[in-house]
């Protein structure tokens, strides 16, 4: 009797650590990008089979079914990202440089117009439901709302910190944007147009990536201190934390697997498991890149891409100096690949 029992928990054993690999991420390959200059956020339409990465004075249109750069847009100074629309055939990118967005035509990649907007545009994110775009200004410390049938400001939203990333809730019209210096998420209304929360997120420090799980009202924000919180996106209260790996960036989170991503310049991504709505565990850290710090899923086939490069050897600083930014390498920006074990094979 006890060995049939021994041998059935040995069976339940592999049986668990044989679907466990089965899921596990890999590379996969990677798509040479070049140029020179630096990259920030990149998205995925997967509808059309396009990634949009920003890098340095453009944007590089990347064709997923081939995994060859497809085109670019350029004339977007400073660029920090880029949403693409297909019902609209447009989108709309954050210039940071010109304190603009570039309204594009996505058939020729030609802009149409230029909206201003306020210091430093950065992160973006489109609202469905009313059919807006939010650009967010990090130095000016504000949102920029944009109708996108029509190109025109319906609204400009104070947010007394500095925003990064941002993430959509349309089905109770929400939009929550993490205050950076401000260590707390913003909640913006979406229908008034005006924060309506501010919720801390300590122990999480420096907010930088946001994801949500609209499903299960569960929101996922990389923090700077190592460390990825699971929020009740109702409450703001905080549920969970994970360690993750340094200079974090990008956060994803995938609807059909349940699995939430962290992208950390270290040269890590971690894969947590929303194993229910209140319990959320690490169940996988891919070795990338240095560098690797931003990154974007496409849901249609749960595949992460993370923008890098080569760097130079970075001098060391003045007595009393900041310590500077290592020099990338010129033609070695490159999209690494990951996804499910499954997702490689033919």
């Amino acid at each position: 009797m006890r060995v049939t029992v021994i041998l059935m928990m040995g069976c339940a054993i592999a049986l668990q650590s044989a679907m466990a690999a089965e899921g596990a991420y890999k590379f996969l390959n990677e798509i040479p990008i070049g140029g020179e200059g630096g990259w920030d956020i990149l998205t995925v339409d997967s509808a059309a089979r396009r990634l949009y990465l920003s890098h340095a004075t453009k944007i590089i249109v990347v064709d997923l079914a081939q995994n060859a750069i497809a085109g670019e847009i350029a004339d977007t100074p400073g660029v920090h990202g880029f949403v693409a629309l297909s019902e609209l055939q447009r989108g709309f990118s954050s210039n940071g440089k010109e304190a603009k967005s570039s309204v594009v035509d996505l058939k020729t990649l030609s802009t149409i117009s230029k909206i201003d907007m306020g210091e430093n545009p950065d992160a973006l994110v489109y609202e469905p439901r009313r059919g807006e775009v939010y650009i967010f200004n990090h130095t000016g410390r504000s949102a920029t709302v944009i109708n996108a049938k029509t190109a025109t400001v319906v609204a400009t939203i104070p947010l007394e910190g500095s925003p990064e990333f941002a993430v959509a809730d349309s089905a109770i019209g929400r939009v929550y944007c993490n205050l950076e210096d401000k260590n707390e998420v913003a909640v913006i209304d979406t229908a008034k147009h005006e924060v309506t929360a501010r919720w801390p997120l300590s122990p999480g420090e420096e907010p930088t990536g946001i994801a949500c799980d609209a499903a299960h009202h569960r929101l996922f924000v990389t923090c700077h201190n190592k460390m990825m919180e699971m929020l009740d996106s109702t409450t703001g209260k905080v549920l969970a934390t994970v360690p993750i790996g340094g200079g974090v960036d990008g956060c994803a989170f995938d609807d059909a697997t349940q699995l939430a991503f962290a992208s950390c310049g270290e040269g890590t991504a971690t894969i947590a498991k929303e194993e229910t709505p209140e319990k959320l565990s690490v169940v996988q850290t891919l070795k990338t890149e240095r560098g690797a710090r931003t990154m974007a899923l496409d849901p249609k086939t749960h595949r992460i891409y993370l923008p890098t490069a080569q760097f130079e050897p970075t001098p060391s600083p003045s007595p009393g100096a900041l310590p500077t930014r290592p020099k990338i390498v010129p033609n070695t920006l490159k999209l690494l690949v990951y996804g499910p074990v499954e997702s490689a094979k033919p």
